[in-house]
């Protein structure tokens, strides 16, 4: 076989088909009556369905119910509309070929050149909470069945299934007297098939999670992609990133970009464990990280108090960081950061006070550089969020990881109680530390983090590096550790450095000799029993 038979035939530019009759039936009806004016004018006749048909009707234009062409009426609550072989028939009717032609005139099909259709909104109800029976009732049948058939049958028919392809359509029509070329017609068609593949995976997804919990035996996902990235994580990989199509999940890419440079692939990795980080702290509060991992962050009365004792945990490590804010950015904060003493990539907040981001982009150098980011955030707290995460040929998918308990669901293993001031420190850690990679040692002070070791195999390791890092703030902070002491040295090791207590899961066969060890320095230690690992 020649490789020019191997070619597939897909139309081109040159490759026009004249529109004469419309079949529009929309949910969603933004622009529809605008859009269909056009076609009128055009002199394409259109067919129409219930409250689609009465609101065109209403806005003047002339419109042939559809019951006309399939001798049947709309029955059963609009179950049944245009399940009929005489609008399948019209939609599916190749053109070129004499006998689909010779058919359509034996049964009275009448051709449809272009099919208008938005589906039932599902995914919406589905996100709203509404009962079981509801949401069933807005699974469309019809429109999916038209949207297949059409796209199928793209060499002869347009279909559209976004409101926001109108103006780009009118506009062709207008310019080539009511015809569209076969470009246009083949990307209608790849769009058609992905609205119904994203609509056929919701409808699964909701209906698995109902049956057989956060769980069930397929997901389906269908991701959209939100823009081309100059590079990967190093200039010799190529990339893109994507929306997950949910409403469960943190999603960046719902965030507004004031300005700056691209985004890239590590600004986003970096810039979501940011706002990650800062939604899982209570009040006011900043988070800087950098290299996906938490250098700075703080809880405190005002944003200016926050933003400071992040920057104090590891000012060396936060030059050139990811900074994410809980509040509204100031103009007088925004002035104080945008300074040559620092240096952030991305800022994120969920809005800025007016004047805020000309402050940050005309003052310092870096400043016209920096991506500010606003908005995007997670969905509905209610929702169950699911975290999934890929490795070659597999996909892996867990419940996210939120400490939700507080002091009095905690054991104090040792002698000595912790202070209040010590707890609310261990408290603080333990909210910051499941964004710590493991192994996790992190230090706090005053609700702001002073020292964190990550990613180590050895725990002791991990220990010395925090207090390290915080070198003097050592002295009387509290130590969170994301898994239990193997041996008692990690423990002794933070005592060395002036750690006054430690908060970590136990369950160590170990835990008598750590014990022992925290109760002969006098220090406090608490065990939650539940583990924060992050690989």
């Amino acid at each position: 076989m020649s490789s020019q038979e191997n070619t597939p035939e897909i139309q081109g530019d040159e490759d026009l088909r004249m529109i004469r009759r419309a079949l529009v039936t929309v949910s969603d009806k933004t622009g529809v009556v605008d859009f269909c004016q056009h076609l009128v004018s055009l002199g394409i006749e259109i067919l129409s369905t219930g409250g689609t048909a009465k609101t065109l009707r209403d806005a003047g234009i002339t419109v042939r119910p559809v019951e006309d062409v399939t001798g049947f009426p709309e029955m059963m609550d609009g179950r049944i509309k245009t399940l009929h072989p005489r609008i399948h028939g019209g939609l599916l009717a190749r053109r070129s070929v004499p006998g689909d032609l010779e058919s359509c005139d034996e049964y009275g099909i009448p051709p449809i050149d272009l099919l208008v259709v938005n589906l039932y909104p599902f995914e919406r109800t589905a996100a709203s909470g509404a009962s079981f029976a509801d949401t069933i009732e807005q699974i469309d049948i019809g429109g999916p069945a038209m949207v297949r058939a059409a796209a199928k049958n793209h060499p002869d028919v347009a279909v559209v299934v976004d409101p926001s392809s109108y103006p780009a359509l009118t506009h062709e029509l207008l310019e080539s007297n009511g015809q569209l070329c076969g470009d246009t017609r083949n990307r209608l068609a790849l769009e058609a098939f992905r609205r119904t593949a994203a609509y056929d995976a919701s409808i699964s997804n909701w209906l698995g999670q109902q049956l057989e919990g956060p769980f069930p035996a397929t997901v389906t996902e269908q991701w959209y992609q939100v823009g081309g990235l100059r590079y990967g994580e190093n200039p010799h990989q190529e990339a893109a990133w994507y929306q997950r199509n949910d409403g469960d999940s943190f999603s960046i890419a719902e965030a507004t970009c004031h300005g700056g440079k691209e985004l890239s692939y590590n600004n986003i990795l970096d810039a979501a464990a940011a706002i990650d980080c800062c939604r899982g702290l209570e009040g006011t509060a900043a988070v800087i990280v950098k290299h996906c991992l938490p250098c700075g962050a703080a809880e405190a009365g005002s944003l200016d108090q926050a933003f400071d004792a992040a920057l104090a945990g590891d000012p060396v490590s936060a030059f050139g960081g990811i900074l994410a804010l809980s509040e509204p950015l100031t103009v007088d904060l925004a002035r104080r950061i945008s300074t040559p003493d620092h240096f952030f990539e991305v800022i994120h907040a969920p809005a800025y006070e007016e004047g805020a981001i000309e402050a940050i982009q005309s003052g310092a150098k870096w400043g016209s550089s920096c991506r500010i980011l606003e908005g995007g955030f997670f969905a509905d707290e209610g929702a169950v969020p699911i975290e999934a995460r890929a490795v070659p040929g597999a996909m892996l998918l867990q419940t996210r990881d939120i400490p939700q308990k507080t002091r009095d669901d905690y054991e104090v293993a040792t002698d000595r109680a912790p202070t209040d001031e010590e707890w609310r420190d261990l408290l603080f850690g333990w909210r910051v530390l499941p964004h710590v990679r493991s192994n996790g040692i992190l230090l706090a002070q005053s609700n702001a983090v002073v020292g964190v070791g990550a990613g180590q195999p050895s725990r002791v390791d991990a220990v010395h590096i925090a207090c390290r890092k915080a070198a003097d703030k050592a002295q009387g902070s509290s130590l969170a550790s994301d898994a239990f002491f193997p041996f008692p040295d990690g423990v002794e090791a933070a005592i060395e450095a002036g750690v006054s207590a430690v908060i970590q899961p136990g369950g160590s066969r170990r835990d008598g000799e750590v014990i022992e060890a925290a109760n002969k320095a006098g220090i406090a230690m608490v065990f939650t029993g539940e583990r924060h690992f992050r690989h």
